[in-house]
């Protein structure tokens, strides 16, 4: 069996592991959680040291931002020699200066960037937006069949964390404006619940509806994206776009209400709980 090495076993390293699994891949792991560990091993991981699975030809990171991969690649053992694919969200104008760390290390780093929670990457359904060289990521298009339903190269290292940014403004925004949808129909006086599948049959429906929408409805918030990554997200967008001169208001106010989560501890719940920030929302109007 071809050797894995998976580094961060959260959500998505445990999400990787199972469809590495799954293809009969030999998945090693590291992850200073002990409890991290042991479910990566209940699901068919072997738990190693981080220099151990430094040992393996191809090594997935799930880390939560690009400082924490910055550690990770500085601490691989010189003349390392593997293939590093980061599937975190990463500020793209850093990932040309972690290549280049990467290159002293001897290593090969692809940046892939994954579209869909963590349910849809155990599922198979997540999308890989891939940057780095173009022989390197070609490479690895079979593992990446494995792990997702398409992968799409976006050319040199940066770019597919660009293009992920891009998608997930829409994405963050098709979600705030489902949870305020929601909160406004209640407010009307409509049951959630049933005006859920009616929005879905109209020309107001999205994919969000399918996989938020219940959570929603059912206030179950039981990670699959958690709050705080979302708003990790959402702040690299908002420094993208003032970089390339862009004022980006709508995801200005929606970084705003996922503040007010973190800001009453649930940074931790799904990013549908985006919902428990707009119910809190007062209204300005003096005539309400």
């Amino acid at each position: 069996m071809t050797q894995i090495g998976v580094l961060g076993l959260g959500l998505i390293g445990q999400a990787l592991t199972r469809r590495l699994v799954a293809a009969g891949y030999d998945v090693i792991g590291y992850d200073p959680s002990p409890q991290a560990v042991e479910a990566f091993e209940d699901i068919g991981g072997k738990g190693m040291t981080s220099d151990e699975v430094w040992q393996a030809p191809t090594i997935l990171t799930a880390v939560f931002d690009t400082a924490q991969l910055r550690q990770v690649i500085a601490s691989a053992p010189d003349g390392t020699g593997a293939v590093v694919i980061s599937t975190s969200t990463c500020d793209p104008d850093e990932m040309p200066d972690l290549a280049r760390l990467a290159k002293t290390k001897q290593i090969d780093l692809i940046e892939a960037p994954l579209s869909g929670t963590s349910k849809d990457l155990a599922h198979g359904n997540a999308v890989f937006l891939l940057g780095g060289e173009a022989s390197v990521c070609a490479a690895q298009s079979g593992l990446f069949s494995a792990l997702g339903r398409s992968q799409h190269y976006l050319g040199g290292i940066g770019q597919g964390n660009r293009a992920k940014l891009a998608v997930n403004l829409v994405l963050g925004l098709n979600r705030a404006a489902l949870a305020e949808g929601l909160v406004f129909a209640k407010g009307l006086g409509l049951d959630p619940a049933a005006f859920l599948p009616l929005l879905q049959v109209t020309a107001a429906s999205s994919a969000v509806m399918s996989g938020k929408g219940p959570l929603m409805v059912g206030r179950d918030f039981r990670p699959l994206g958690r709050i705080a990554q979302s708003a990790k997200d959402f702040a690299l967008i908002r420094e993208a776009g003032a970089k390339a001169g862009q004022a980006l208001p709508f995801a200005q106010t929606y970084l705003q209400m996922m503040q007010d989560c973190l800001d009453h501890d649930e940074g931790d719940l799904d990013n549908s709980a985006i919902l428990l920030a707009i119910e809190r929302a007062q209204s300005s109007d003096p005539h309400t």
